[in-house]
């Protein structure tokens, strides 16, 4: 029976370390829960509905994974996607968090017909592997800033722009302390040191005051405030093209990259091939499409899912296992409602420094890859947009190697992306 519901061989593999692997795989990305709330809440959505919202569509994700794709990954929404729903899309654009929604719903859609056909490996094949590391690299600086902001560790200045803040007290002292317990953590390789560190950085947080304490365990708090709240008003309209685009360019890297590195790094290719990839593809994509009906950003495969399969972890009964974590999880609510802002920040800066460490893939002898990847990495945190920091590197590879003799580089595909995304100037 569980061979045929997720893939669980009892002749290779034991139970209870698919259980366990299942268990740290939740630990490793249960900081999802505290930290995907506190950013989407700054455009104006309900930080109690966000937390059920976030843990149901893990479930939802990682369920899919667990009995139809029968991978030991798990999804929830993911970190980067939902910097660019709050900070590009809504508070940049200017668009409302219905507006980021809908598009997100748009991407799931069309992620689900990309799956079904051969269109979807054309568009990973378009874009430069090159470029691919920059938008991590770009987004990984991003989200490190982001949670500089949180921790007050850097605040705005009328000459600077940036600069310091007041580091001997405060939100910026619980942040440097969060962020020097969770920093040892990882170098020491703690299982579930991300959530330790939230933890202890909030309990920390209590007698200075920057913690406000609102219990531990009560019943999840209703999703209505946002769910299924869709704008389709400007569903036809350019803006939207741009924003479900990116939504859908850094979720499918997202997914292929990690799913990719992780089976490599745990020997379990076959024949140099990823068995049941096309399942995997559609349990994010229908992970995304529900996501976005109760009220998240896009859910994507989390990198933290290599945690649990290092530990064993080899069939979907992982995934399964860590499903049922994040049920578990919906009964403290109040807790995680309560970690302040400092707490998620220091977490923030480390999994800033995670993405970004995916530049020393980056060739930077060969000038023709280079610049336009550095483009990318410059403009997503310095001008606080992740789909500008996208478009302008695609249209510099383009244009830099087409009149540098390098056509033979640019597939035809890129040619039309880049076209596309020309219109957003021209119009």
């Amino acid at each position: 029976m569980w061979k045929k519901w997720v893939g669980f061989d009892p002749a290779t593999m034991k139970i209870r370390t698919e259980i366990m692997a299942g268990i740290t795989s939740f630990l490793a990305m249960s900081y999802i829960l505290a930290v995907n709330p506190a950013i989407l809440s700054e455009t104006g959505m309900d930080k109690g509905a966000l937390f059920t919202t976030t843990a149901c569509a893990a479930i939802i994700g990682t369920m899919c994974m667990a009995l139809w794709a029968k991978m030991p990954f798990a999804l929830a929404p993911g970190m980067g996607l939902n910097a660019f729903f709050t900070y590009t899309v809504c508070l940049q654009m200017g668009n409302s968090w219905q507006f980021a929604l809908t598009a997100v719903f748009i991407e799931g859609i069309i992620f689900i017909i990309l799956t079904l056909t051969k269109l979807r490996q054309a568009i990973v094949n378009a874009i430069p592997p090159t470029l691919r590391q920059a938008i991590g690299v770009g987004i990984g600086l991003f989200i490190a800033f982001i949670g500089l902001i949180n921790c007050r560790i850097v605040v705005p200045h009328e000459t600077t722009i940036v600069t310091i803040g007041h580091l001997t007290g405060g939100d910026a002292l619980v942040g440097l302390i969060g962020l020097t317990i969770t920093s040892i953590l990882a170098i020491k390789k703690v299982q579930g040191g991300l959530l330790i560190g939230i933890l202890l950085t909030t309990l920390i947080g209590i007698p200075m005051g920057i913690t406000h304490y609102n219990g531990i365990i009560n019943l999840p708090p209703s999703i209505e405030p946002i769910f299924m709240q869709f704008e389709f008003s400007e569903i036809f309209t350019l803006k939207m093209v741009i924003v479900v685009f990116t939504f859908l360019f850094i979720d499918m890297f997202d997914t292929l990259g990690t799913i990719i590195g992780v089976f490599n790094r745990a020997g379990m290719t076959v024949n140099g091939r990823i068995p049941r990839l096309k399942e995997a593809f559609m349990s994010d994509a229908i992970g995304t499409t529900c996501g976005a009906m109760l009220g998240t950003s896009t859910v994507t495969v989390f990198v933290e899912s290599a945690s649990g399969i290092s530990q064993g972890g080899r069939s979907g009964l992982t995934a399964f296992t860590t499903a049922i974590c994040f049920a578990l999880a919906l009964l403290f609510s109040p807790f995680f409602l309560s970690i302040p802002a400092p707490a998620t920040g220091a977490v923030l800066i480390l999994v800033g420094l995670s993405m970004a460490s995916s530049m020393t893939s980056i060739d930077f002898s060969d000038l023709s890859e280079a610049i336009p990847a550095f483009i990318c990495i410059l403009i997503i945190p310095f001008a606080y947009s992740i789909s500008e920091g996208i478009i302008l590197s695609m249209i510099s590879y383009v244009v830099i190697n087409l009149l540098s003799g390098k056509r033979h580089k640019i597939s035809v595909p890129m040619y039309i992306l880049t076209a596309i995304l020309l219109l957003k100037f021209a119009l």
